[in-house]
């Protein structure tokens, strides 16, 4: 029986590249970057070779641009990736404007095999392959001439023990024609959108030999850090130090308010997804903000995520102003506060998981979900449900008590509990309401659901106070609460 030989995957040194890869690059694989113009090819693979590239591991960068490669450099050194002591002497760029307006095919591949025995480099990119591939085959041409250029390379690429990496303009439509796409061990589609006024760039897997790679699409940015990939599934890695199941559904969470416990069960069962729904002014930031507090109180730190308010016009809004203040200056409350535009919900998932790891949260307020989704592209927009279920799903699965506001209309046609149809997404149901009470408007409260407990089903009443919400009676005497004709017990309405 033939031994199994391990494939040693090397760190990319692009944030959450190597999850979608399946564990890194493969080691002498041959690999395609295609995309549109502007999409990102060049400063990823940049990115890659400036983070691996060293005295025991030497790169070499081809290009074929008209302008000498200090040009492109002169772009690429704002990243914080770029590093000039490894220019020139662990990373050397080489022109192959002149060879190509003068050569065919077969002698760019001599010029190529004659730097690379020199240097013996083990990493090499070609920028941009398909620029070569049309300069050099208008006269021998042919898809055939093409598919052997491509193979020779590869061959000898990769006997020289390089990971190589060749970058083109290519369309989605050129990987069924184009050869180069077939001898690859590796492709990776960038794409960039624009959606109404935003932005949206996305990366794909689309072929990556002898790993499992993450499928679907991935959405990434281009900071001044240069390139990082949100993947659509998180790694297992980065759900380590989950509560055990078990665990979490014996112990429950305090919100801050007595009676609302008491209605609960005894509070919140640790480790549970939480949708806290009701109209504009009705005590949503306050109710979650006493969570959070509350969990300050028990030593439990917690995060905030807000779509709405600034972080500044937070506190005021919050119960017990000064207090909250107090915990968020020290720490034990983190404001976490999104990018206001354009974001997606993987990437929203990531800063939160990476708030989590760093402040050791255990309760987590997304205030709220009406905000959220504007906040989203528009492209991200159409998936929300589907999104937003894998986000719960991730954020509970590491033992975080997740408690998300959202705004709802009072309606009293139908009785709804999400504008976004996704109540079923969440384990417990808090819904507040208006109703009209001998010429007032009162608020009300009551507990639709938490999974697998007994609770109360009473309407009751609540007041928001300086410290916070204060649960009165049960509506008891009442009827047609929530048809908003409301009648005393002997029929008479109010």
């Amino acid at each position: 029986m033939t031994e199994r030989v391990a494939i040693r995957r090397l760190p990319s040194g692009v944030p959450g590249l190597d999850d979608i890869l399946g564990g890194g690059l493969p080691e002498f694989s041959f690999n395609v970057i295609a995309g549109g113009p502007g999409s990102g090819k060049t400063t990823l693979v940049q990115q890659v070779l400036f983070g691996l590239a060293g005295p025991d591991r030497r790169a070499l960068f081809f290009t074929v641009m008209g302008e000498p490669p200090i040009k492109m450099l002169r772009y690429q050194q704002q990243y914080t990736f770029f590093d000039a002591a490894k220019f020139n002497d662990s990373i050397r760029f080489l022109n192959l404007a002149d060879d190509l307006a003068k050569g065919t095919l077969d002698s760019i591949m001599a010029r190529i095999m004659r730097e690379v025995a020199a240097a013996d480099p083990r990493l090499v990119v070609v920028d941009s392959f398909r620029t070569i591939v049309q300069g050099a085959t208008h006269d021998r041409g042919g898809e055939v001439e093409l598919q052997r250029f491509a193979q020779q390379l590869g061959v000898h690429l990769t006997g020289c023990e390089a990971t190589t990496f060749l970058v083109g303009e290519y369309a989605r439509a050129d990987a069924d024609e184009n050869p180069i796409f077939t001898v690859a061990d590796g492709v990776v589609w960038l794409y960039q959108s624009v959606d109404r006024n935003s932005m949206v760039r996305k990366m794909q897997v689309a072929k990556m030999r002898g790993q499992a790679s993450m499928s679907g699409l991935h959405t990434f940015r281009i900071t001044e850090d240069g390139i990082r990939v949100f993947p659509r599934i998180m790694a297992p890695s980065a759900r380590e130090g989950t509560t055990a199941p078990g665990d979490a559904a014996r112990r429950r969470l305090s919100t801050g308010v007595k009676t609302l416990d008491g209605m609960l069960g005894g509070g919140i069962p640790a480790g549970y997804s939480v949708l806290l729904a009701g109209p504009s002014g009705s005590g949503k930031s306050v109710l979650a903000s006493q969570f959070i507090a509350e969990g300050a109180r028990a030593g439990e730190p917690g995060i905030i995520a807000i779509f709405e308010k600034r972080p500044g016009a937070l506190a005021p809004s919050t119960a017990n102003g000064p207090t909250f203040e107090r915990v968020v200056a020290d720490g034990t409350v983190t404001i976490l506060n999104t990018r206001p535009l354009d974001i997606s919900i993987d990437e929203t998932l990531h800063d939160l998981t990476e708030a989590i790891r760093r402040t050791g949260a255990r309760r987590l307020v997304i205030d709220s979900l009406s905000g959220f989704e504007l906040a989203l592209a528009p492209t991200f927009r159409e998936d929300f449900r589907e999104s937003l279920y894998r986000m719960v799903s991730v954020l509970t699965g590491m033992g975080i008590t997740v408690l998300m506001t959202t705004e709802l209309e009072d309606s009293y046609t139908d009785l709804r509990f999400s504008p976004h149809g996704t109540a079923f997404l969440t384990d417990v149901i808090i819904l507040q309401r208006y109703v009209e009470i001998g010429g007032r408007i009162e608020r009300m409260l009551t507990v639709i659901k938490v999974r697998g407990s007994a609770h109360s089903t009473d309407l009751r009443t609540y007041g928001i106070t300086d410290e916070g919400i204060v649960v009165g009676e049960t509506l008891a005497s009442f009827g047609g609460l929530l048809t908003g004709s409301p009648a005393r017990a002997t029929g008479k309405t109010v």
